[in-house]
């Protein structure tokens, strides 16, 4: 269990360098939580990995969504508050959670911020697209760190992409129930990427230490909690994708993300090229576990064509197979961003290549040079 200096300093760090200027509600808060041992010690309850502060700002979210008439939800625009963050919240916000504390650790102790960020696809699908040109066939999807599975449905969404030099690029299903808009950059003399209409799928499957399953109602509840409760667009994306995810739910596999890796890539066809990705996950491990997960992709590229498509912070896995990127590494005070890269191994050996920096909720993608 981490210590509450530890946790403190999550929470700081959360609130300046993820909240700040995205979140007005999250970053007061998190910054209310670093300096209150009270609150901050609730994160304590958390299982091995899994003590964020985005987990105590959902567990608090999903707690007031069972009572939508209590004070604090007129800050929270996700259940119709009109209230920007003043002098009040926080007081509110405090005795609200500790007045709930067992149940607040019962929350903690039990769930995950999972993976469900829907624009994230945006993200994703320029290194999944380049992935499946380079293996010249359909690919199966493997996600680690699934949570409900909604990132496997990227090639059913429809993606605008606003570039300066050619105006908006638009990919995938033309009559997709789901739009999702993102910024698309280039750094230096980089080109834009080659961005294909469709993206062939031919399997798709995911695993997480506990998979949420979105056609259950309080299990939807709890997607709507990991939203932050300030950009209510973000659930309205999210109702969408998941209503989609109802008519056509991938294969969720509850397991180790690390450990039981090879098992469930083997329930994707043998004869399909593999795109393993991840997004906002190994970034929560350790290094020595993080190094037994590059290990691993590394060990099944030698029974298979594989690809691992990582979005997480450079120093989060993809720096042991592209060491040496000083220029991605993150600076103290700088906002949170992104590093989108794609590895795949010859004859055991790793081509990597950082393909873009990126906003972390989808907002934006900067394009980088090939170096």
């Amino acid at each position: 269990m981490p210590d509450l200096v530890d946790l403190r300093r999550r929470l700081t760090e959360f609130a300046e360098r993820e909240a700040a200027g995205v979140s007005p509600l999250y970053e007061l808060l998190a910054l209310g939580a670093a300096g209150d041992d009270e609150v901050a010690g609730l994160l304590g309850a958390a299982r091995q990995g899994c003590a964020t502060p985005a987990l105590l700002l959902a567990a608090a979210h999903r707690l007031l969504q069972s009572e939508p008439f209590h004070e604090l939800s007129g800050y929270y625009p996700s259940l119709g508050g009109a209230c920007g963050p003043d002098q009040g919240t926080w007081p509110l916000f405090r005795s609200f959670v500790l007045d709930r504390a067992d149940r607040m650790r019962a929350l903690i102790a039990t769930r995950g911020t999972a993976s469900n960020d829907v624009r994230r696809a945006a993200l994703l699908y320029p290194a999944v697209a380049l992935a499946a040109k380079q293996a010249k066939a359909p690919v199966g999807l493997l996600q680690v760190g699934a949570g409900a599975g909604l990132l496997l449905l990227m090639d059913r969404f429809g993606l605008r992409y606003q570039t300066e030099q050619a105006g908006q690029l638009a990919v995938g299903p033309a009559k997709a129930p789901l739009g999702l808009h993102c910024v698309l950059g280039v750094a230096g003399d980089a080109p834009l990427p080659a961005l294909p209409k469709k993206l062939p799928v031919a399997a798709r499957i995911g695993l997480d230490p506990a998979p949420v399953d979105a056609t259950d109602p309080d299990e939807f509840a709890w997607l709507e909690a990991c939203v932050w409760a300030d950009q209510p667009e973000r659930l309205r994306w999210l109702g969408i994708a998941a209503g989609m995810l109802r008519k056509d739910r991938p294969d969720l596999v509850t397991g180790d993300p690390v450990e039981d890796l090879p098992a469930v890539a083997a329930k994707v066809p043998a004869e399909l090229p593999l795109v393993v990705f991840d997004t906002d996950t190994t970034g929560q491990w350790d290094a020595d576990r993080r190094a037994e997960y590059v290990r691993l992709l590394s060990v099944l590229s030698q029974r298979r064509q594989l690809w691992w498509v990582s979005h997480e912070s450079y120093l989060s896995g993809l720096d042991l197979v592209l060491p040496g990127r000083e220029d991605l590494v993150p600076r103290d005070g700088d906002p949170v961003v992104g590093t989108l890269g794609l590895v795949r191994w010859v004859q055991g050996r790793p081509q990597a290549q950082a393909l873009a920096r990126t906003g972390r909720h989808g907002q934006r993608l900067e394009w980088l040079p090939v170096g």
